[in-house]
């Protein structure tokens, strides 16, 4: 890939990836970036090509074409010292069950001290780790009597052990109950602000992107068709907000882009016969769907999502 002064202030750089299996185009010309420190998440419908991307990214998966950096290296030739700053949880992980979690993290730390350095010690002590996750409880047990949750909260510790530059998350917080859920957005929100660690991942969860991500990405149809804060995409779909109340039991609804005046001028009509109101803005689930089916069904205002102001 071409030197860019820009890549020096980036963690990943992606430029017309393209990924074919047989004549099927997976991939079809995938090109974004994500900076050092900065929390992206990638969305788009099953079989869009997200968790090829990742693999891709990862070094597990030969690109068909198109140039990648991870870091300034290419992952297809990333050496163990590239992976040692690289972190991955996958969709699933299911080894090693006679293990217990504290003596599988203490094994697998001892991998990363070869390339501690003064900036970023490695690894990480286990039983921080262990805690941070919230697995001290079951440090000793063996991995395979811990509970989906549980083993789901050894995967992410296991991919962060190394205490990674940019880590990579493949559905990360499937089968997590709700407190392990808010556990882990803590911990991601920790990397990123406190260590500076770069995140791509991959969720279903849209409300999950929306708390964690500073930028979202939508694939479809090969390609990135929308790029911005989950704020930026919203307006672009939906500028107007829903406005609905009742008034002498009569139901109103009423779409504005300035939602604060109509409301204001509202309440001097009608004062205090006013009741049940809210004001609605287009969620990110709103938002993700109508991008995506505008995109599938060839829509002309689907070329309007290549790229979002920030």
């Amino acid at each position: 890939m071409a030197s860019d002064p820009l890549s020096d202030a980036l963690a990943v750089r992606v430029r017309g990836l393209r990924m074919s299996y047989g004549t099927r185009a997976v991939l079809d010309g995938v090109d974004f970036d994500v900076r050092v420190g900065e929390v992206v998440c990638l969305l788009g419908p099953n079989g869009a090509g997200k968790t090829t991307t990742i693999e891709v990214l990862e070094g597990f998966r030969l690109r068909s074409a198109g140039g990648v950096e991870v870091l300034g290296v290419d992952p297809a030739s990333g050496d163990d010292a590239w992976r040692a700053r690289v972190g991955v949880v996958l969709q699933s992980w299911r080894d090693h069950a006679r293990w217990t979690p504290r003596r599988l993290l203490e094994h697998l730390g001892g991998y990363f001290v070869p390339y501690a350095t003064a900036e970023r010690p490695r690894p990480y002590a286990v039983d921080w780790l262990l805690d941070t996750v919230g697995l001290t409880d079951d440090a000793d047990r063996k991995i395979g009597t811990l509970s989906g949750g549980r083993r789901r909260r050894l995967d992410v510790a296991v991919g962060i052990i190394g205490r990674p530059e940019v880590l990579f998350l493949d559905e990360p917080t499937a089968g997590f109950d709700p407190q392990a859920r808010r556990d882990f957005h803590d911990l991601v929100h920790r990397l990123s602000d406190l260590e500076g660690t770069s995140i791509l991942l991959t969720t279903h969860d849209l409300g999950e992107a929306e708390k964690l991500a500073d930028r979202i990405l939508i694939l479809a149809g090969g390609r990135i068709v929308a790029d911005g804060s989950a704020d930026a995409l919203t307006r672009q779909v939906a500028a107007a907000s829903e406005v609905r109340w009742t008034c002498a039991g009569e139901r109103f609804v009423h779409a504005t882009a300035e939602p604060t005046p109509f409301v204001r001028r509202l309440f001097e009509q009608h004062g205090d016969d006013v009741a049940d109101l809210e004001v609605r803005r287009a969620s990110l689930e709103d938002t993700y769907i109508a991008m995506v089916q505008r995109y599938e069904s060839g829509s002309p205002a689907a070329a309007e999502f290549a790229e979002v102001p920030r």
